[in-house]
């Protein structure tokens, strides 16, 4: 069965969902899945001299044993500039456009939502071709514009937006989405429920583990007391996120000298955050950059709680894949989101830790004082949330859901 994909990023970038990306490429070449992969050069997390390389050697390349064929199209960095981010994505769609539809013998095209038009144009290149779309949906547009300030509600922007989502759901043969909260999303938009099928993000139990303070070499390489209690947050450093309410945690706690907030990642308000940091004299708060995937299991496991947060309003349109690194690491949530979602139930079913409002720096610091002045909990919280990762979200499980859309939606020959 051949597979047509169209990536807007793809290894050696890092992004957000790149390990899971890599995981259900590999699971495809292992099922035997013929897939053809057209991505831009890449351009997030790697230098000049990868990218160079990349657009001279590695236009064409095979993977996983020759069962996966990446094509790579020359296309400028990403740089900061919304304008220049936006018009790297049309011209993007424009070339994946081409290129589906000169692959008129694939069995079935899979896309993901980034950008927001990328299942619009899929479904365009499913009306020439006749191939039916799989619609891998992480972040739903424009809800998330409105969420984050960029739009507001039936304005022009958000008008728009919901006709190009309207007419991707109404034209796409599958829609794969990770929680229950963005499945009713899109179904109390009129997309039939058979039409979706819920796979959770998962997390590579074998990959992200538990590692032992004393044996975890980041606190020597960069100088961080062991002795202390760590707040860990690690990622994008975006409005979305909203990491602000762990440093208005850190400000109420400057006097508990037994509490150090480590911050790992990079983005917009990096330097906002910063400047917070310096003007309020915090100095329980540390700053460091994103860590390579191969450290995510020493990041998390720096930390007796690790936060997962987004900004008030946001928390139907996300689901922070983060949440099960964490969890997998026998690590504490600490969870700043919208009351009443998906993730307050497992979180608060399961004991995996504590749940506050999103935005209410007060409730989390209440959470991360309990958790201070109970450190037994931190124990039974993290061998909860290892224990709930291998029986529910272990790589292999969600893989084969994956192969198993696929396989249910190709065109039968």
């Amino acid at each position: 069965m051949k597979v047509l994909t169209l990536e807007s990023y793809f290894a050696p970038e890092q992004y957000a969902s790149s390990r899971l990306v890599s995981d259900y490429y590999e699971a495809f070449a292992n099922y035997g899945f013929d897939t053809v992969i057209y991505t831009p050069s890449p351009t997030r997390g790697v230098s000049d001299e990868v990218r160079k390389q990349y657009r001279k050697c590695h236009k064409s390349e095979t993977l996983y044993n020759g069962k996966t064929t990446v094509h790579r199209f020359a296309l400028y960095r990403e740089g900061k500039s919304p304008v220049l981010r936006a018009l790297r994505y049309l011209i993007a769609c424009i070339k994946h456009f081409y290129y589906g539809c000169r692959n008129k013998d694939a069995d079935v095209l899979f896309v993901t939502s980034t950008p927001p038009i990328q299942g619009a144009m899929a479904v365009l290149v499913k009306k020439i071709t006749g191939v039916p779309v799989v619609y891998n949906l992480q972040d739903i547009f424009p809800d998330s514009l409105v969420g984050t300030g960029l739009a507001k509600k039936n304005s022009v922007i958000w008008k728009i937006g919901r006709k190009i989502e309207d007419f991707t759901y109404r034209n796409v043969d599958k829609i794969i989405v990770p929680s229950e909260d963005f499945k009713q999303n899109i179904v109390n938009k009129g997309v039939l429920p058979q039409k979706v099928e819920l796979i959770y993000n998962w997390v590579d139990e074998n990959l992200i583990v538990p590692v032992d303070k004393d044996d975890n070499p980041l606190f020597e390489e960069l100088h961080i007391e062991r002795n202390k209690f760590h707040i860990v947050y690690a990622g994008n450093l975006g409005y979305a996120q909203n990491v602000k309410v762990l440093l208005q945690a850190a400000d109420i706690l400057r006097n508990e000298q037994g509490i150090e907030f480590l911050i790992f990642g990079t983005g917009g308000l990096k330097q906002e955050y910063e400047k917070f940091v310096k003007e309020n004299d915090l100095d329980n708060v540390k700053f460091y950059p994103l860590q390579p995937l191969d450290k995510v299991s020493q990041v998390y496991s720096l930390a007796d709680a690790s936060l997962v947060s987004c900004k008030k309003g946001l928390g139907g349109s996300a689901m922070p894949s983060k949440t099960w690194s964490i969890l997998a690491t026998k690590t504490p949530v600490l969870c700043s989101f919208d009351k009443d979602g998906e993730l307050q139930r497992i979180i608060e079913q399961h004991q995996l830790g504590l749940f506050s409002d999103a935005d209410d720096a007060h409730g989390l610091t209440q959470n991360i004082m309990t958790l201070y002045q109970h450190q037994e909990l931190c124990e039974l919280y993290g061998n909860n949330g290892r224990k709930f990762i291998e029986q529910n979200l272990t790589k292999e499980a969600g893989t084969s859901r994956y192969i198993k859309a696929l396989k249910d939606t190709a065109v039968k020959k």
